[in-house]
C-alpha cells in the first residue's frame, strides 16, 4: 500500500499555514483500538519500510491500519524539520559543513534515545535449557530447533549479530569517536535552532492526528544534552498529549544518576519517563530506575523479555509484578533462546500474548499495548496490512 504526496496532502486539509485535517475529513473512518477496554497501540518504527515517512503519511498508515493510539519517533523528527524550516536554518549549514548530521530534532544524532547499534556479528550463539527457564506456549519443543527447523548459526544470521528473524534492532554499537571542533559547533547550533521552535508546530501536529481519531499517548525522542533540552523534551511530548516518554534503558557507571534525573524531570511535568527493554529486559532490569524516582516507568517489551528466556519470570510475571510501574508495553511474537529467539508472525511464536491482554482486561489495567512490528513482511503485503494482522490477532484474543 504505497501513498504519494499528493495521497497524504489530502489528508491535511488547508487550515492555515500548516495545513490541518478537517474534523470531518475523518468522520466515517476513524480509527478504534480500544478492545474491550484495553487500548492497543502500535508505534511508527512498525511503519519504517514505507516509502514515506513524513507525519502525514504515518496517520495515514494508522487510520488504515485502524490504530487509535500511538507511541511517535522518527514522523516528529520530519515533521519538526519541516515545519521548522530546518534545510534553510544556520544550524543546517552548521551540520553540512561538519560532516553532514541529520540534526533537526529528529536524527539520533544529540537526541539520546537513539536504538541499540548493531555492533559485530560475534561469536555463534548457544541455545542452552536452564533449569527453571520459561519456555512460552507451547513449551514442549526441544531446544536448538523451532518447529523441526534448527536454529541459525552466526553466519546465517539477520540484522548485524542478531538471530535470523529477531529484528536486528539490538546489539552493543562500539560507540563514537571524540568530536571534532566543527561537530560541537553543529550539535550548539543544532541545539538553538530546535529550542527556538514555537511550540505551535506541534500543537498542530497533535490537532492533525487527533482529528484524525489518533491520539498519541507516548513518545521516543529524549534530548538530554542540557537541562533546556530537557525542559524542550517534555514540553513537546506534553503538548502533543503523550503521557510519557519513552527511550533505551540507561547502562555505564552513571546510569544510576541519569535514571534519577529523568525520573525527576518527568515529575516536574506530571508525565513519566519509560525505559525500553530489549533482551536484557528481566525481572530485576528496571529495580534501579523503579527505586530512584516515582517518575520512572516501564516501556518494558514483552516480545524481547521472551527471547531472554529469563529463569526468575516471565513475561506475564513481570506484568503482574509491576504493573503499576508499567506505562506502556511492546508486544511481538518471539521464541525463547532455547528456540532460536525468533521473530515471528504473530501466533506462531511463544509469547503469550492472548494472556498478555486478558490479564489487562481482566485486572481493567490502563497502559497501552503497543504492537511493534518487527517480523519479516512476507512479499506482496507491507507494514500497514501486517499491523491489520497483528491488531486482528488481538482482537480474538479479547473476544
Amino acid at each position: 500500500m504505497l501513498y504519494s504526496r499528493r495521497d497524504v496532502g489530502r489528508l491535511a486539509l488547508a487550515a492555515g499555514a500548516v495545513g490541518i485535517a478537517s474534523p470531518k475529513m475523518f468522520a466515517a473512518a476513524k480509527p478504534d483500538s480500544k478492545i474491550k477496554g484495553v487500548q492497543i497501540g502500535a508505534i511508527t518504527y512498525s511503519y519504517r519500510s514505507m516509502p514515506d515517512q513524513s507525519a502525514e503519511a504515518h496517520l495515514r498508515y494508522f487510520v488504515d491500519s485502524g490504530i487509535s493510539a500511538i507511541e511517535m519517533e522518527t514522523p516528529l523528527g520530519n515533521w519538526t524539520r519541516e515545519k521548522g524550516n530546518w534545510n534553510s536554518s544556520p544550524a543546517a549549514a552548521a551540520a553540512a559543513a561538519a560532516g553532514g548530521g541529520r540534526g533537526g530534532g529528529g536524527g539520533r544524532a544529540g537526541s539520546g534515545a537513539g536504538r541499540a547499534g548493531g555492533g559485530g556479528r560475534g561469536p555463534a550463539p548457544t541455545y542452552p535449557v536452564v533449569a527453571g527457564m520459561k519456555t512460552g506456549f507451547p513449551n514442549d519443543q526441544p531446544a536448538g530447533q523451532w518447529n523441526g527447523v534448527a536454529c541459525p548459526t552466526a553466519a546465517g544470521r539477520a540484522g548485524g549479530g542478531a538471530p535470523a528473524g529477531s529484528g536486528g534492532r539490538g546489539g552493543g554499537g562500539g560507540g563514537r569517536g571524540p568530536q571534532t571542533p566543527e561537530q560541537i559547533a553543529a550539535a550548539d547550533a543544532e541545539r538553538k535552532w530546535r529550542l527556538a521552535l514555537p511550540m505551535s508546530i506541534f500543537k498542530d501536529l497533535r490537532t492533525l492526528y487527533n482529528n484524525a481519531g489518533v491520539s498519541i499517548y507516548a513518545v521516543k525522542e529524549v534530548h538530554q544534552a542540557t537541562d533546556e533540552d530537557l525542559d524542550y523534551t517534555f514540553t513537546v511530548a506534553k503538548t502533543l498529549g503523550a503521557s510519557h516518554v519513552t527511550l533505551e534503558l540507561p547502562t555505564g557507571p552513571n546510569a544510576e544518576a541519569e535514571l534519577k534525573k529523568l525520573g525527576d524531570w518527568a515529575l516536574k511535568y506530571k508525565m513519566l519517563t519509560a525505559y525500553h527493554t530489549h533482551q536484557q529486559g528481566s525481572m530485576h532490569a528496571l529495580d534501579t530506575a523503579f527505586e530512584v524516582s516515582k517518575g520512572n516507568a516501564a516501556n518494558v517489551d514483552l516480545g524481547h523479555f521472551m527471547a531472554a528466556s529469563n529463569p526468575d519470570g516471565s513475561p506475564l510475571e513481570f506484568l503482574n509484578k509491576f504493573h503499576d510501574r508499567i506505562a506502556s508495553f511492546h508486544l511481538k511474537d518471539r521464541t525463547s533462546v532455547a528456540h532460536c529467539a525468533l521473530n515471528l508472525p504473530w501466533g506462531t511464536g511463544e509469547t503469550p500474548i492472548p494472556q498478555i491482554l486478558q490479564t489487562v482486561q481482566k485486572n481493567k489495567w490502563t497502559m497501552p499495548a503497543t504492537i511493534e512490528l518487527e517480523y519479516n513482511i512476507p512479499e506482496g503485503s507491507d507494514a500497514v496490512k501486517e499491523v491489520v494482522k497483528c491488531l486482528e490477532f488481538c482482537r480474538k484474543a479479547l473476544a
